[in-house]
């Protein structure tokens, strides 16, 4: 593979000096292309483990407050985190003849925060061998007693068959907290086990307009970016759009015959992309003669003539400005990288294949035979032409050797499984991928999603069967929100205290947010049913609803007149009421939840977070009195720690927070 490392080099250092783009001049052959595909339209959360809490007669406790302890390291990865780091160095002590990962979960019974249960898998691999332990209690036991003194744990108590119940100390919980307000949020980032990633989503179609067909793919892959980059992990966000295929041969040929001097009036002989793509398609399945005309103008694309050329990239370019109006609404950031730019890498990466006895003859076509599937992976048809198989393949190595990510991820529509479960076999075939059995890097990952419902259950579609546009869509969410917004504000008399530019970021902030929460708060393997009533209500686990939390925090903090920066300097936080407490506790585990959300490429479980979070907040505001109070600063700080996590809740989930509502 020595040679396509060149052509990859190659790419990056002639691109500057190429009069054209470098994936024209590194073509390597020119057989047939294939239609451009479209990626984004074509498991159920893991339950976590269950708490046990049992008093069954051999239940310990053990308090660890007193003992000498060195300071832990505050903000080192999540609480869970650092838990298991204790567990493992005990784990070390207990069975130091067992290598054994520690299972630290959250406890949400009375008997502890946290709990680990490693005490029942281990009985069953050590009795029998000569153990001095006499039973699973046993074994937790000894796991308790070995925990290193840190000043995390204020007591661990032992219950029913060995479960290890972990108290956490108030005082640290709070230094946790203040320590996050003077540092930054940024300092709970959890720790993830990769330092580059691919992240591939959206990518429509070239020519073609974006549908709510592409809403899931650009919201869901956004957010899963968002969340592997504040956790430190460098994401390559990749636009695969489908900008390579007979579909351009059709759309040039039309345009030269409609428009002979369409470089003259430029932009406007093609005018909307869409009603000129229609107009072609009709030409090209009516018109025999032209179909070969248009099946020779790809051919001339390919070939790199000029004047075909120049046409690609024009349509590409109004079909780019039209997807940017989008991205722009959505506040999307996003690299291209489409089917073009992988073609010159195709020819040796199928040799390679070939070298290694994967690709065989069937029926005239090149083609993969995947174990555990009846049809072959085609890769070459039988006229010669690629396919999506063989442009992925391309760039999964692109993206394995020349951008060395350590796991890519495509989020498409759940139709697309077959393809990626027998893309990913060939490339474990191959030997570019490890056996997901031994749970290393690289690694890829497909996240598919379920289909946008219209109130009929069916897919949601305009009333005369068209797909709904999603620049209207977006739009539409910001002009109810704004109208909401409007008539809320002129009956409580609090219009006269907004401007008008207060209003329109308003409107976006809350249509546009509230369209990606009613998205991202479903698991995204479902369906979902889209409508604006529900999504733009002010009651339940919706985005305005967590919009008004937040505002109404903001305004606890306001109307205090205190200087919550001044206050985080020199004031304390103290748990001592049991709803401060549960506030506190379920504000530090903000990390962990991020890094569950990331594990498992679930963007609902932080919008779970965020939503019970927003709901202990007000059960922590009816019992404890903030303003005015004793405890005053200390509770400001938790409001003020509050509305801190939530903001980059919704920072996470691309919502712009608002301050007043």
């Amino acid at each position: 593979m020595r040679a396509l490392a060149a052509v990859a080099a190659a790419t990056a250092t002639t691109a500057l000096a190429a009069p054209y783009p470098a994936r024209f001049r590194l073509r390597l052959v020119t057989p047939r292309a294939s239609l451009g595909h479209c990626r984004a339209s074509s498991s159920a959360r893991s339950p976590r483990r269950a708490c046990y809490a049992t008093t069954m007669g051999d239940e310990t406790s053990t308090s660890v407050a007193t003992q000498t302890q060195e300071p832990a390291a505050v903000g080192a990865g999540s609480v869970k985190q650092q838990l298991s780091k204790l567990v493992t160095a005990s784990l070390r002590t207990t069975v130091p003849e067992v290598e054994v990962e520690p299972m630290v979960e959250v406890c949400t019974a009375k008997f502890g925060d946290y709990q680990c249960n490693n005490a029942m898998g281990l009985w069953s691999r050590i009795k029998g061998s000569g153990t001095s332990f006499k039973n699973p209690n046993a074994i937790g036991q000894a796991i308790a007693k070995n925990l290193p003194p840190s000043d995390i744990i204020e007591s661990t108590s032992v219950a029913g068959p060995g479960f290890v119940n972990i108290v956490l100390s108030n005082s640290w919980v709070a230094k946790r907290i203040q320590d996050m307000l003077v540092n930054g949020i940024k300092t709970w980032a959890p720790i993830l086990p990769v330092k580059r990633a691919v992240l591939d989503f959206s990518s429509p179609n070239i020519a073609k307009e974006m549908h709510v067909g592409h809403l899931r793919s650009t919201i869901i892959g956004d957010t899963l970016a968002r969340m592997f980059e504040f956790s430190n992990v460098e994401v390559l966000r990749r636009n695969h759009v489908g900008d390579w295929g007979t579909q351009f041969g059709m759309l040039i040929q039309y345009l030269f015959e409609k428009f002979p001097n369409w470089e003259e009036i430029g932009s406007q002989a093609i005018g909307d992309l869409q009603t000129f793509y229609k107009a072609s398609k009709h030409r090209f399945d009516g018109d025999p003669e032209f179909k070969d005309r248009a099946q020779q103008a790809v051919v001339r694309l390919q070939g790199g003539e000029e004047r075909y050329r120049a046409a690609w990239n024009k349509i590409c370019e109004i079909s780019r400005n039209e997807f940017d109006l989008v991205y722009k609404r959505l506040n999307v950031k996003l690299e291209e990288k489409g089917e073009s730019f992988y073609n010159p890498y195709i020819p040796q990466v199928l040799e390679e294949l070939d070298n290694k006895g994967l690709i065989k003859e069937s029926e005239g076509a090149k083609v993969i035979f995947i174990e555990g599937h009846q049809i072959p992976l085609i890769v070459v048809k039988r006229d010669g032409g690629f396919n999506y198989a063989s442009t992925d393949l391309a760039a999964l190595w692109y993206r394995l050797n020349v951008e060395k990510a350590e796991w890519i991820i495509y989020v498409t529509d759940v139709g697309q499984q077959q393809h990626f479960d027998m893309f990913f076999s060939a490339a474990r075939m191959a030997g570019w991928l490890p056996d997901p059995k031994e749970k290393k890097f690289p690694k890829t990952n497909h996240v598919g999603f379920g289909l946008v419902l219209g109130s009929d259950g069916k897919r949601f579609r305009t009333r005369s069967t068209e797909v709904v546009r999603l620049i209207e869509l977006l739009d539409e969410a910001k002009s109810q929100s704004k109208s909401e917004l409007l008539q809320r504000l002129t009956e409580n008399g609090k219009i006269v205290d907004w401007t008008e530019e207060e209003l329109e970021k308003t409107s976006e902030a809350v249509g546009y947010g509230a369209v990606k929460y009613a998205d991202l708060k479903n698991n995204r393997l479902t369906n979902y049913t889209f409508s604006f009533e529900q999504m733009l209500s002010d009651k339940g686990n919706t985005a305005v609803y967590l919009q008004y939390a937040h505002a109404r925090i903001c305004s606890i903090i306001r109307k205090s007149n205190k200087d919550v920066e001044e206050l985080k300097m020199s004031g304390a936080i103290s748990l001592d009421h049991p709803d401060e407490r549960v506030l506190g506790l379920y504000l530090i585990r903000f990390a962990e939840v991020v890094e569950e959300a990331c594990t498992n490429l679930l963007p609902n479980v932080l919008c779970e977070y965020l939503y019970n979070l927003s709901e202990m907040f007000t059960r922590f505001y009816t019992n404890c009195q903030v303003v005015g109070s004793p405890e005053e600063t200390s509770r400001l700080l938790l409001c003020q720690a509050t509305a801190v996590v939530m903001r980059q809740c919704f920072e996470l989930l691309g919502i712009t927070p608002v301050y007043k509502l």
